[in-house]
């Protein structure tokens, strides 16, 4: 069991990351970007690329793929999203944009890479053991050590930057009231695009950090974002706190889920038990009425 609850929290902390780069977009454009998951399959891709295929040390290799999809996403933002929440204030307008642009992306990335699955060599070598594995002791590769350590950094230093940087307090300040912001001084205009960056850089760490653990393929983005959309329900649309728990939970119910079903019925349960959760707080944990 103790194992089953430690590969659970290496799910967990990585899922927290991808939550958190959506809780980032929605919480200050309220825009719901359905191409989060796609944005964490190119990040995927980067690390393959250049740390599996070119040789590029991972330490190089990761911190690459959060630069190239964070310039993705200011690209995103002001050429699609923008010019759309300019011109009109419907949220389905916004949504049709998003949608729209997760099919563009997942469409060049099957045109670019195939559909074959890839994976990269593991970035450390060796097996931490602990106990008795036949009877409930510990296996943990060094590898994935590494990647819920990483994970965590990543999260402290998000966290670290949204709480005490003044770019990170202009972020918040949007996120409250667009307005008042904008009359505080505020460049709302820039300070949305950095968080639509900061987002689409986090997506591209996980996905760079769960190639090394899953590889990577033109298809896996919607079911990342699948995955990303439930923790920010379970946790509270807009929450950082609620994205980082409702990662959490995600990757102990799908761990301990495996452990006991088959794959398709672990997740059956998973959504079946969001719909009764949202039932009785449909705002989730920590989240507030929209509008």
């Amino acid at each position: 069991m103790l194992q089953v609850l430690i590969n659970g929290a290496l799910l967990g902390a990585v899922y927290a990351l991808i939550a958190l780069g959506l809780t980032m977009v929605f919480s200050i454009m309220r825009v719901v970007n359905f191409a989060h998951g796609q944005m964490y399959m190119l990040g995927g891709f980067v690390v393959y690329y250049l740390y599996g295929q070119y040789g590029l040390p991972f330490y190089l290799a990761l911190p690459a793929a959060g630069i190239v999809l964070g310039l993705i996403g200011v690209a995103f933002n002001r050429f699609f999203f923008q010019p759309v929440l300019a011109t009109s204030t419907r949220e389905e307008n916004s949504m049709l944009m998003a949608v729209g642009t997760a099919l563009l992306l997942e469409n060049l990335a099957l045109t670019l890479f195939g559909e074959k699955q890839r994976g990269v060599p593991e970035v450390v070598e060796g097996i931490f053991i602990w106990g008795d594995v036949a009877e409930g002791g510990v296996v943990l590769t060094y590898s994935n050590m590494l990647v819920m350590g990483v994970a965590v950094l990543a999260i402290v230093a998000l966290l670290g930057f949204v709480q005490y940087t003044r770019p990170g307090r202009a972020l918040r300040a949007v996120a409250q009231d667009k307005e008042a912001a904008c009359l505080q001084g505020v460049d709302v205009k820039t300070t949305t695009t950095l968080g639509f960056a900061i987002g689409a850089a986090l997506a591209g760490i996980a996905g760079g950090l769960l190639v090394t653990i899953y590889g990577v393929n033109a298809g896996v983005g919607s079911n990342i974002s699948t995955k990303a959309f439930i923790m920010v329900m379970i946790g509270g649309a807009g929450v950082t706190k609620g994205a980082i728990l409702g990662g959490l939970l995600l990757g102990f119910a799908e761990a301990i889920g495996y452990d006991i079903f088959p794959g398709s019925v672990t997740y059956l349960i998973i959504f079946v038990a969001m719909i009764i959760f949202l039932l009785f707080k449909p705002n989730g944990m920590f989240g507030k009425p929209w509008g």
